[in-house]
């Protein structure tokens, strides 16, 4: 197995092809995603994004996911030091086959997006006993 280095992506503004539902500019969370025998776990960071204003749509194996920030909470202040840009975030990801896209569920915490879809009952990895 080749042994690969895994960089952190900092924060982007990404330019949304097709219908986009809000104009301006957009970011791309930034993700970890795990998998184990019997789920694939994704953790998006979507700081200052409420549940509330999360869209998490599967369409033809890809699931996208949409998060507003209430621009309106910084309306009249001046920033003196920022690391990260309001606007509204956008990403994409294609699931393979092998999971079951009925299943996925997400809960939002701290600023934080965790989405689990567990592979399909054929999928999962199971031990055959010998007669």
């Amino acid at each position: 197995m080749k042994n690969t280095q895994l960089t952190k992506q900092e924060k982007k503004e990404i330019k949304m092809a097709g219908e986009q539902t809000f104009s301006g500019k957009c970011f791309i969370p930034r993700a970890d995603i795990f998998e184990s025998n019997k789920e694939l776990y994704l953790k998006l960071d979507m700081a200052g994004v409420k549940k509330e204003s999360i869209n998490i749509n599967f369409e033809k194996n890809t699931l996208f996911i949409e998060g507003r920030i209430k621009t309106s909470e910084y309306e009249g202040l001046q920033p003196i030091y920022t690391e990260f840009n309001v606007g509204p975030y956008a990403r994409k990801f294609e699931i393979p086959l092998e999971y079951n896209p009925d299943k996925i569920t997400a809960t939002m915490a701290n600023g934080t997006l965790n989405i689990t879809i567990p592979k399909k009952e054929e999928a999962v990895p199971r031990k055959i006993a010998i007669s």
